[in-house]
């Protein structure tokens, strides 16, 4: 593994510089241009470079005319298209549909460089630059809206994006492999429009008579005027996303079909390896240098990714539709040869941010038989308790973070890409929690419960809030036994598909228990892709076929948001409407179980535990980072071809959700 010094070719000056006359692909992409494996342009580019072919990078460019698509001349073989690492709908505004003021993902964090929708846009200048060009768009935007799909900004069902592009192909998930072989067959001098029989890829057609055993889920027109057609469609494409059990998708939009080939198979561990050991100059152009660089780098630079994929199947996050539910991990030998690269870099300090996936301890499949069998239908490996033949086991996980950590010129080795903690205290050998606290927690660790109302609970996909207690517990006995002051950040979530104001003051309760006012709280974001969203447009959950309040309402969001928060002197008349229409006036005024007093500025009694500290001592610090209505920002900003980020929102917005 060694560092590049040169950057794919952005200009027709760097094409005269390494002798390209034409360039076999140009990467379009949402993003600035980061040549870091975190990155879904950087990684497909170095991939297909690597095979051979000459690639050449466009970011973000002037969407108002063709001639930024222009500046690179016609490719050969044809243009790739991404938004970036996050939709650009998430990446634009808010759960409240507020225009954000940032992108992290642009030059000095500056937010406008990329249009609304930027996938549709761009293939649209693309063909009015080249008229018959062959197009294919990949990444986590053209993944999550590959079907027919709400859209909550619309507050309507979209077609599928590769209608709206009139793109040839459309790849879904990580595109290593898919890309490959597209190009190869490009190469080899086959038509875009005749390639319709790799994995990974979704391609419209006139007629598949000549498709075997396919699922012909419920039209576009179907979905978009029935509810119950829409939830029978996802619950269809939802158990058909395993490259081992998954079948041939198809879905009639108009007079044409919209066909998802089966899944692309999982990367194999040398093939994964292959991947991130390739050369990167691992930071942006330096034509960002001038405004600052892109603050996205800042959050991955220093840290590592030692696979992908994710068994914990929540139901907000889409990364079943994208990543998948099977890990592909990396060799140690591959991490350790990346942290060992780390330690050469000029700003590296000695400390290694991260070592983890989408989730930090699944190092590996959840059992023995999805390597034969796949993922199984209709169950999860998780929820609503650990499964009997899921294998719980840290000890090749601690491993490797040894030998990182002993490595010459490390310091420190965190793990901040998010620990399953339901999955660490069902682990009988307690050594990996006992080194995670005193080796690889920087003062707080950030745990993810999202509520603790059972009736939440079930629709999050998420465990018990006995089981989280567990845990608290726990931690803080380890803590104490370290001699270590460390403290628990939980992220909670309001309004999410079955929280109801009862649920939402429960909640508070809860956290008044607690003592302390949490700052991460997360409204849920219904992004295109995940169960939850489906719950959210349709009423029902489509795996159960249970009806499921949601708050709809902006007033009723921002009230059970404010309950969060409900210590938070600003939020006093939010939180008193919560309670009063909720019937619960019990809970206002000077009582001990009261949240707020009878006037603002005060929240009820304090007592000998006043200033939120914990009576128990098991509490959470708050974090002193900035408030975030959206946090996880499409598990996998968790990194496209390209970590969802988890719901494809902002939590973890440039941690460990490659989504290309």
């Amino acid at each position: 593994m060694k560092l590049c010094k040169e950057f794919l070719p952005i200009s027709k000056e760097d094409m005269r510089d390494r002798g390209i006359d034409q360039l076999d692909f140009i990467i379009v992409s949402g993003d600035a241009y980061v040549d870091h494996p975190s990155f879904g342009t950087a990684i497909i580019g170095r991939t297909l470079e690597s095979q051979g072919f000459s690639v050449g990078v466009i970011a973000q460019p002037d969407w108002h005319s063709a001639e930024d698509f222009k500046k690179l001349g016609r490719p050969k073989y044809g243009f790739l298209v991404n938004s970036g690492n996050i939709d650009s709908m998430v990446n634009h505004y808010t759960t409240a549909k507020k225009v954000r003021r940032d992108d992290l993902y642009s030059p000095g964090g500056e937010a406008g460089h990329r249009p609304d929708r930027a996938l549709i846009v761009y293939c649209n200048r693309i063909r009015e630059a080249f008229k018959d060009v062959p197009i294919a768009i990949g990444g986590i935007e053209a993944s999550l809206r590959r079907f027919a799909h709400y859209d909550y900004w619309d507050n309507k069902v979209r077609r599928s994006i590769l209608v709206d592009c009139k793109a040839d192909l459309l790849m879904y998930g990580m595109g290593e492999k898919t890309v490959t072989q597209i190009a190869d067959m490009l190469r080899y001098g086959a038509n875009i429009k005749n390639i319709t029989n790799i994995r990974g890829t979704c391609y419209m057609t006139n007629d598949i008579s000549n498709i075997k055993d396919a699922v012909i889920v419920p039209s576009f027109e179907e979905v978009s005027t029935d509810k119950k057609a829409y939830n029978e469609a996802y619950r269809l494409q939802y158990y058909e996303q395993d490259s081992i059990i998954g079948r041939t998708i198809i879905q009639k939009h108009g007079d044409r079909y919209l066909v998802q080939n089966r899944p692309q198979e999982d990367l194999t561990q040398e093939e994964m390896d292959m991947a991130y050991d390739l050369p990167y100059t691992r930071t942006y152009h330096p034509i960002y240098e001038e405004k600052g660089g892109i603050p996205a780098i800042q959050e991955v630079k220093f840290s590592i990714i030692s696979h992908r994929g994710c068994f914990g199947s929540c139901s907000f996050c889409a990364l079943t539709f994208h990543q998948g539910r099977v890990i592909q991990n990396r060799s140690q030998e591959s991490i350790i040869n990346e942290a060992k690269l780390l330690t050469t870099l000029p700003d590296f300090k000695g400390y290694i941010h991260d070592v983890g996936g989408p989730t930090a301890d699944f190092r590996h499949k959840a059992c023995k038989k999805q390597e034969v069998y796949g993922t199984c239908k209709g169950k999860q490996c998780m929820f609503p308790e650990p499964c009997k033949n899921i294998i719980i086991d840290h000890t090749e996980y601690l491993s490797l973070l040894k030998k990182v950590r002993n490595l010459p010129g490390v310091k420190k080795v965190f793990v901040r890409s998010g620990i399953r903690y339901d999955y660490l205290i069902h682990d009988k050998n307690e050594a990996f929690f006992h080194e995670l606290c005193e080796h690889h927690i920087s003062g707080q660790l950030k745990v993810a419960p999202e509520h603790v109302v059972p009736k939440v609970l079930n629709q999050m996909g998420k465990p018990t809030r006995e089981v989280y207690d567990r845990f608290v517990k726990r931690y803080f006995e380890i803590n104490k036994k370290l001699n270590k002051k460390q403290f628990l950040v939980p992220y909670l979530m309001s309004s999410h598909p079955g929280s109801d104001l009862d649920a939402a003051i429960e909640l508070a309760q809860y956290i008044k228990q607690m003592g302390y006012t949490p700052e991460q709280v997360q409204d849920f974001y219904p992004t295109p892709g995940s169960l939850s969203t489906t719950i959210y447009y349709t009423g029902v959950n489509p795996l159960t076929g249970e009806e499921v309040y949601t708050p709809k309402t902006q007033e009723e969001k921002d009230m059970q948001r404010a309950l969060i928060q409900f210590a938070v002197p600003k939020n006093y008349n939010k939180v008193k409407k919560a309670l009063i229409k909720a019937h619960r006036e019990d809970l206002i005024g000077n009582g001990k179980d009261c949240l707020i007093g009878f006037t603002p500025g005060k929240t009820g009694y304090q007592g000998k535990h006043k200033n939120n500290k914990s009576k128990n001592n098991s509490s959470s610090k708050p974090d002193t980072s900035k408030n975030s209505s959206d946090r996880n920002s499409n598990r996998s900003k968790k990194t496209s071809n390209s970590k969802p980020s988890r719901n494809s929102n902002k939590r973890n917005s440039t941690k460990r959700r490659t989504t290309y």
